[in-house]
């Protein structure tokens, strides 16, 4: 394919319009010169045939990033690098055209920031090199990747690809167009600062390097974006892929590898894109569930959404709860958990519970109500005036007699089991 000319397909009016909706319908946080997202298009019936021009000549000139700090729940820090709207506009329609090209080239054991790819077929294609033998995990982690990509390797990869000079100039520029932090600018030396739309295709393009070297090797590995395992047959190999591929990516590439985080391990002893895995000793074959992390954290957030102090309606918690049920189990629905949604279901309606008691307010209320949803008056008159705390009280008999899962279901509450159930790939 002829890439000398890319910068006119870039600029034709097809290629802007799909950029332009893409921006608009991602919205996002404003750069460092304040515009919204919904003020581009004003922008750029004013000013959409000069910065072409611009791109054409090689005098535009990216706004820096502004630097956001995203708590990770490790307890680090993300850096992302939020770019102006019309350089996120102008990245995206570079994107459009650069994608077609590598994805050509681009390994089948790379999922992550690409077109019908997602982290689930990653699980599943490292599930399927774990049950043929392989069964000791090389978990490499790079540290700081997006922070720490050498421009000049990375441009000379791009170079035996790309030949127009035109979108050399302006992938350079933007790599190297700085950093607002708190309203003090820094150089961009190194980094392809996460939270561009073009940051995650040069991030695939660098690790690309990586793959080709992995599959000249001949190992089984699985990579997402800068997550990448691989899987060996025996420790001793996998503490000798663990030395090469480490000498590889920081000698080769650049980057560094946390030999912290870094380790060989079973899979039982793996954490990858929120799964962990198990051996099913009666199936006699690995699988993933999701980790005892990532359930922690969906405990975490359930117990917010029905946090009794929250001043917001039950049907409205029932709302979110929803969401957050349909989005993990949407997820997550490789994964073997029926027992786990069992759990949660359990959990969630026990909360609930609490909340509705609380809601009811009053003893006379309480009582009310109770023998509204059928329950005796005397009972209901000595649960509604005992004074329990509200975590007794929720698993009081008649109280989940009351508030039952039927009646819950008929709130609108969705069941993670049945949910599961439905969605579930493997069951």
């Amino acid at each position: 394919m002829d890439t000398s000319s890319l910068m006119e397909q870039i600029l034709s009016s097809d290629n802007l319009n799909r950029a332009y909706l893409q921006v608009v319908r991602n919205k996002g946080a404003e750069g460092v010169d304040g515009m919204k997202y919904a003020e581009l298009k004003e922008h750029l019936e004013k000013n959409g045939d000069i910065i072409k021009e611009q791109l054409r000549t090689r005098k535009y000139k990216p706004q820096p990033v502004r630097r956001v700090e995203i708590p990770k729940p490790d307890g680090g820090i993300r850096n992302l690098g939020v770019p102006t709207v019309t350089d996120r506009f102008i990245q995206q329609a570079i994107a459009q055209v650069l994608t077609p090209i590598y994805e050509e080239q681009f390994h089948d054991h790379s999922y992550g920031f690409r077109p019908n790819r997602c982290a689930q077929q990653a699980i599943l294609t490292a599930l399927d090199m774990m049950n043929d033998g392989n069964d000791w995990i090389v978990d490499i982690d790079l540290e700081k990747f997006f922070d720490t990509v050498n421009h000049d390797k990375l441009m000379t990869i791009i170079g035996r690809t790309i030949k127009d000079g035109d979108v050399i100039s302006i992938v350079r520029k933007y790599l190297v167009s700085g950093i607002m932090i708190d309203d003090e600018y820094e150089d961009s030396i190194v980094g392809t600062p996460q939270g561009g739309n073009l940051s995650p295709l040069l991030a695939n393009i660098m690790l690309n390097e990586l793959d080709k070297e992995m599959e000249k090797r001949g190992l089984n590995f699985v990579r997402y974006a800068d997550d990448c395992i691989i899987m060996v047959g025996s420790e001793m190999s996998a503490s000798r892929v663990m030395r090469n591929i480490s000498r590889f990516i920081e000698e080769k590439l650049g980057l560094k590898v946390n030999m912290t985080k870094s380790k060989v391990d079973k899979p039982q002893g793996l954490k990858y894109l929120g799964f962990g895995f198990y051996f099913d000793s009666r199936a006699h074959q690995f699988k993933a569930k999701p980790h005892a992390k990532s359930v922690a954290k969906f405990k975490k957030r359930m117990k917010e959404l029905t946090c009794r102090s929250w001043g917001v309606s039950n049907s409205y918690k029932v709302e979110k709860l929803n969401q957050l049920i349909r989005g993990w189990i949407n997820y997550f629905k490789i994964g073997s958990m029926k027992t786990l949604c069992k759990e949660l279901d359990s959990n969630i309606r026990y909360r609930l519970r609490m909340c509705i008691w609380k809601h009811w307010k009053t003893p006379q209320n309480r009582a009310k109500n109770l023998m509204k949803l059928e329950v005796p008056r005397w009972a209901a008159y000595k649960i509604a005036y005992c004074g329990d705390k509200y975590a007794r009280l929720a698993h009081n008999g008649w109280v989940q007699k009351a508030i039952s899962t039927k009646r819950l279901t008929s709130f609108g509450l969705v069941s993670m089991l049945d949910y599961y159930t439905e969605k579930c790939v493997t069951c």
